[in-house]
């Protein structure tokens, strides 16, 4: 086989100390002007690309930098603003970018969800009246950018037309087909003029190929790559899938495109089988997803080898076929650099690989395979991935024992959710349409400096818990002089809902600096789940009694459920999925248990990831759902009739699980629903939901306090289809990241909103 290329579909945005993220929020806040923030973006961006040249690749990704997100960047290059945001045409100005995607004083922001099952949040679309125009060839311009600059002649990458479509919301009359006919010309502009330009290779990403697509999907996808190929012929098109395995393979390689791009990890070598079993076309470029770009795990070199010689045994280079190398995904999802890892124990360091690390494997790889064998490089990739499997870590006896022993029993609680309603009605004395927020509260800079003096040692741990107590008792005071009727303690002892508990449980492990973004200027620090999960001592007990001894309002209990754990870490793989969520939820069992015997009445286990993890395939989807259904119910199962048990959960279609949702029996349920503009209440029109149930009625992810007004309909709209008396009022989401300022005004509109309405039923 000839040389083997290496290549990457993407790479981390945030910086190895999250410069990126600081560069943002700078600019929101008013500290430095849009061209200091224009100037130090392109600095970043230049400094990932150099990164990546002196890694090795062959092909380096561009156009993958985004200032906010990858989808917005694709709706504003061709002009599709929603029309409340006063667009006139033209590049879409800097300010009106992040007020489509933060909100502006008087337009809601655009709808945020999660980007298939990821972690990673993308701005949804709209597609209303505006037709589509190339306001801006934003890939053009980094393409050039990278050429002038480095000399790099990169490899542009965009997403796709279907799926941009398809994840958009499709305003208006026209059909999918319609919609997406009306970008052609634009996309084919853009691939002509990155051609002209020098581009050898464009990376088309259309991630929905690996979902469930339909005849018409497949018909759709033949039409327009088919148009490509006839009218802007001299553009090499890789058309990339990942997150899965495309369903129809055979059909997803025919179509005529210079290169088929696939996800050999997440599809667990389905793709390769595939590979092996049908006929490549001649000329086809295929780009083989070999490394795991969304887990921290090192790769096993040895394995890699011999998967990939597999593969070349099906190419013929004579025909034209050749083969790339690259992650399964963009490296957007796994942290930065383990350079400044410095506290990790030495045998778990060994075995991980961030983004950095991965394109040296990469790199390591492609020698290996081009002949360029390294024998030490390869046993010592063997021994680092053995040494932690073979760790007392991973080898819990008693663990390992409760897990075996609690999956053979019932998981539900044994006392019916009416019963359970009617002895919680008695005990927690609430009003009718009871208010609450769903646990955190704003952290102030104050808050994080206290903290970060606390983690360095130079705060006693008596001063720390004194200050983190003052925060408390005046956040009590505030939520009573507010109004609300069930109360939190505001969580400022937490830096993130799962880090928080993963440094407490056994079996896990916290980077420096394993920063991966979430959405926006918003990152989080994913624990590594690397051993057998065990409970070790109280959690959340001291500041929850804390709190209630303030009030005499009831004070909720806050913990991060085991499915929510699970999907937002990094898990061990050498574990089946299930035995490692059913850990968690077996040890988070004690702490609901030990919050119970010390007088807490309300307890929420949240579960904001549960629907995030779903396959993307449908007949995948009641394994994983019994799995997660069973683990949150092991984490409640034990609590007497008369405790409350709430769950959170964020950003979803319900309508796909609420079957799902009910079998969870949690007491109440409350669910994010402004930014979808009250779409899902349509979920209960037709299913009857028996248990207490809270829908956001406001966005707490945009700075904007909304009016009493707009939040009565949300709650009248809710009370057309579900039952009053089991109907709770909260924000959509916790309030960690607003200002105190907006909080207490969005939060005593809340109240009031509330007032009047309980008024009128």
């Amino acid at each position: 086989m000839g040389n083997v290329k290496s290549s990457s579909l993407g790479y981390p945005r945030i910086g190895e100390k999250r410069e990126w993220k600081k560069n943002l929020e700078q600019l929101w806040a008013g500290e430095q002007t849009e061209e200091a923030f224009l100037a130090k973006q392109k600095q970043l961006r230049l400094s990932y690309l150099q990164t990546q040249v002196e890694a090795g690749l062959d092909y380096v990704p561009v156009g993958d930098f985004s200032d906010y997100d990858h989808v917005l960047d694709t709706a504003v290059s061709f002009g599709l603003v929603p029309d409340r945001f006063a667009y006139n045409g033209g590049k879409v100005s800097v300010s009106t970018y992040f007020e489509i995607a933060r909100g502006a004083k008087n337009a809601v922001a655009a709808e945020m969800t999660k980007w298939f099952n990821t972690n990673y949040h993308y701005i949804v679309p709209e597609l209303n009246a505006r037709e589509p125009q190339l306001v801006h060839n934003r890939w053009l311009e980094l393409f050039e950018e990278a050429k002038s600059e480095l000399g790099v002649t990169g490899k542009p990458v965009i997403l796709g037309p279907i799926t941009f479509v398809k994840l958009a919301k499709q305003y208006g009359k026209k059909t999918l087909a319609e919609h997406v006919q009306k970008l052609l010309p634009l996309y084919g502009k853009v691939f002509d003029q990155l051609t002209d330009a020098g581009a050898t290779l464009i990376q088309v990403d259309e991630p929905v190929l690996t979902g469930d697509v339909t005849e018409a999907d497949w018909l759709l996808f033949e039409e327009v790559y088919r148009y490509f190929e006839e009218n802007h012929a001299s553009a090499n098109l890789l058309l990339q899938t990942y997150f899965e395995a495309v369903t129809d393979f055979s059909r997803f390689l025919n179509l005529p495109t210079a290169g088929a791009g696939i996800d050999c990890v997440a599809a667990n070598q389905k793709g390769i089988e595939q590979l092996q079993k049908i006929a490549i076309p001649e000329n086809k470029i295929i780009a083989l997803g070999i490394l795991d770009g969304r887990n921290i795990w090192r790769s096993d070199l040895v394995q890699l080898f011999k998967t990939v010689n597999n593969v070349q045994s099906t190419l013929n280079e004579e025909n034209g076929q050749t083969l790339i190398l690259q992650p399964s995904c963009s490296l957007l999802h796994v942290p930065v650099s383990l350079k400044h890892e410095t506290k990790i124990f030495p045998e778990l360091k060994d075995a991980l690989a961030f983004a950095n690390e991965k394109l040296v494997e990469l790199d390591q790889l492609k020698e290996v395979i081009n002949g360029n064998v390294n024998e030490a490089v390869l046993k010592e990739s063997i021994q680092a991935v053995e040494g932690l499997n073979q760790s007392s870590s991973r080898n819990n006896e008693g663990v390992q024992a409760l897990l075996h022993e609690r999956k053979q029993e019932d998981s539900k609680r044994s006392v019916n959710a009416q019963a359970r309603f009617d002895l919680q009605k008695e005990k927690l004395k609430l009003p009718l349409l009871p208010t609450t927020t769903i646990g955190s509260f704003p952290q102030t800079k104050e808050v994080r400096k206290q903290r970060l003096l606390w983690r360095k040692g130079e705060l006693s741990n008596e001063a720390y818990s004194q200050y983190i107590n003052a925060e408390i008792e005046r956040w009590i005071q505030i939520q009573e002089k507010i109004g609300l009727d069930v109360l939190v303690h505001g969580e400022f002892e937490r830096t993130d809902m799962v880090e928080f508990f993963g440094e407490k449980l056994a079996g896990f492990q916290f980077s420096t600096n394993g920063w991966v973004q979430s959405y926006g200027s918003r990152c989080v620090k994913p624990p590594i789940i690397y051993g057998d999960v065990a409970f070790q001592e109280e959690m959340t007990v001291k500041e929850t009694v804390f709190a209630q001894s303030k009030t005499e309002k009831p004070v909720k209990g806050m913990l991060t459920g085991p499915v929510t754990i699970y999907n937002w870490s990094f898990p061990r793989t050498d574990l089946a999925e299930e035995d490692v969520v059913n850990q968690i939820a077996l040890a988070l069992e004690k702490e609901v248990l030990a919050l119970e015997k010390a007088g807490i009445g309300v307890i929420q286990v949240d579960e904001p990831a549960l629907r995030e993890g779903l396959p993307l395939k449908k007949d995948d989807w009641k394994a994983y759902l019994d799995q997660s259904v069973k683990a949150f119910q092991l984490s409640v199962k034990s609590v007497q009739a008369e405790t409350q048990i709430h769950t959170h959960m964020c950003y979803s279609d319900f309508q796909d699980i609420i079957e799902s949702i009910d079998a969870l029996d949690a007491d109440v349920i409350s669910i994010e629903m402004s930014r979808s503009h009250g779409e899902l209440i349509s979920s209960f029109e037709h299913y009857t939901y028996d248990k207490g149930i809270g829908l956001g009625v406001y966005d707490i992810h945009s700075p904007r306090v909304p009016s009493e007004e707009e939040m009565i309909q949300n709650i009248q709209r809710a009370l057309k289809v579900l039952d009053q008396k089991r109907f709770w009022v909260n924000p959509d989401c916790g309030l960690k990241t607003r200002q105190e300022p907006e909080t207490v005004a969005a939060l005593e509109a809340m109240v009031r909103a509330t007032t009047k309405v309980r008024h009128t039923i």
